[in-house]
């Protein structure tokens, strides 16, 4: 039985603009679980092939920098469409940007396992990656759109959980497949589970009041489109406080993909000896991304923004510290509180950059995404070449010093004040 897709019944009107779906109702929370959905389909496609490096490595006899391409080429097709899509989605409409991006992504997917070669693998992935693009780039501006001020800031939380159980599903599914068949069906496996949260937001997602496609009589044309993008952007890219957000992405993220990248092929090796199948449980402290999210997201509307976002970044230097440790369980400790300061971090910084500019929001939460994932293309490479000259250690410098940027760019470039719960989402006139 198709479910009753009525909205949240708008109040009577007071001669106010409709400013979104109040935190609780049912449109509120039909809208998180579409997001949590398609957060999931795209994060779990995009990370899929970072627990089976080693074994992509192997098959392929090249080195895990090499290998590494095929987490940075989904990225890097990420961070060269979220622009485009951000355009494409102010003339057709977010919702719908969003159904072409997760539903043209996991059919690219599902054709990996016929890829004959890496290289052919690798222009399998760019082009999965510049269809994903539209998720990060339409899901901020979204819920912006869509939801109160007062509950946009914990929906963005919600949804870089969906990121999260996403990033997780995709690297801890697909190892056992890995290891009983073959990679390639590990990866299917994946993009089936993500054909299953395509359809899932597709039924649950409402239909969109607080945007509407521009008509071509009201300057809606794509040379007009354009015009707007790029006046936004370069508005965006003139401002200090936004560059130093889109900072934040660039170097944590990169930071931590890195991380991730070369986790599994330093926890094969001397002292641990895990085979791989068991380092994909170690994915598993991604999970406290999952938790810290949300948290952190109400702690930044309490407490004000920056304060949150140094604080977090402050911490996982700490958790970094202890993947150092020759002690697989301190090494598990600081991955796990790594990675949830890190999410905390991210889901402050990208819900305060969708929501800072009064114009351009869209344009706004693409350029952090641009920065987000080409740092993830960059970093998640070099880490590589750290790596096989350094080893572990070479990593977690490099990573170490991307975090530091960041919290110095944070603390000098983006203000203290006017960022508490009230101020979380401005409604653009």
């Amino acid at each position: 039985m198709t479910p009753d897709r009525t909205n949240t019944p708008k109040p009577p009107s007071t001669g106010n603009p409709w400013l979104g779906h109040l935190g609780g109702s049912r449109d509120y929370r039909r809208i998180q679980l579409a997001m949590l959905c398609a957060g999931f389909a795209t994060f779990a496609q995009l990370y899929a092939p970072q627990a089976l490096l080693p074994e992509i490595s192997t098959t392929f006899a090249i080195d895990p920098a090499t290998a590494a391409l095929m987490v940075s080429m989904g990225t890097l097709g990420v961070a060269i469409s979220v622009l485009p899509w951000s355009i494409a989605a102010d003339r057709m409409g977010r919702v719908r940007a969003i159904t072409i991006s997760i539903s043209s992504a996991t059919i690219l997917g599902l054709l990996m396992i016929l890829m004959p070669s890496f290289e052919l693998a690798l222009v399998l992935r760019l082009l999965e990656g510049i269809a994903l693009g539209g998720v990060p780039a339409c899901a901020i501006a979204y819920l912006n759109e869509e939801l109160h001020p007062t509950a946009a800031a914990g929906a963005a939380g919600t949804f870089v959980a969906g990121n999260t159980l996403g990033g997780l599903g995709g690297r801890i599914v697909p190892t056992p497949v890995a290891e009983l068949l073959d990679w390639r069906l590990g990866l299917l496996t994946v993009s089936l589970i993500s054909v299953a949260m395509a359809v899932l937001f597709i039924w649950l997602i409402p239909k969109p009041r607080g945007f509407a496609p521009l008509a071509k009589n009201a300057g809606g044309t794509l040379g007009a489109s354009i015009g707007r993008a790029w006046k936004a952007i370069t508005a965006h890219l003139s401002s200090t406080r936004m560059l130093g957000l889109f900072a934040q992405g660039f170097f944590l993220m990169g930071g931590f993909v890195a991380v991730y990248n070369f986790l599994g092929f330093h926890l094969t090796q001397a002292p641990y000896f895990l085979p791989v199948w068991l380092v994909s449980l170690v994915f598993v402290t991604y999970l406290a991304g999952s938790f810290s999210s949300p948290f952190i997201a109400r702690l930044a509307g309490r407490h004000g923004r920056k304060l949150v976002l140094l604080a977090s970044t402050t911490i996982s230097l700490g958790g970094l510290a202890l993947t150092l440790s020759p002690q697989l369980w301190l090494v598990i400790t600081g991955l796990a509180i790594f990675t949830a300061a890190f999410f905390g971090a991210h889901s402050v910084a990208v819900g305060w950059a969708g929501a800072y500019p009064s114009r351009g929001r869209a344009q706004a939460t693409a350029l952090y995404n641009l920065g987000y994932y080409g740092g993830s293309s960059i970093f998640g490479f070099l880490g590589g070449v750290f790596f096989q000259h350094f080893d572990w250690p070479g990593v977690i410098w490099m990573v170490g010093g991307l975090t530091i940027i960041a919290g110095l760019l944070a603390l000098f470039l983006l203000p203290w004040k006017g960022e508490t719960a009230a101020t979380q989402a401005i409604r653009v006139p």
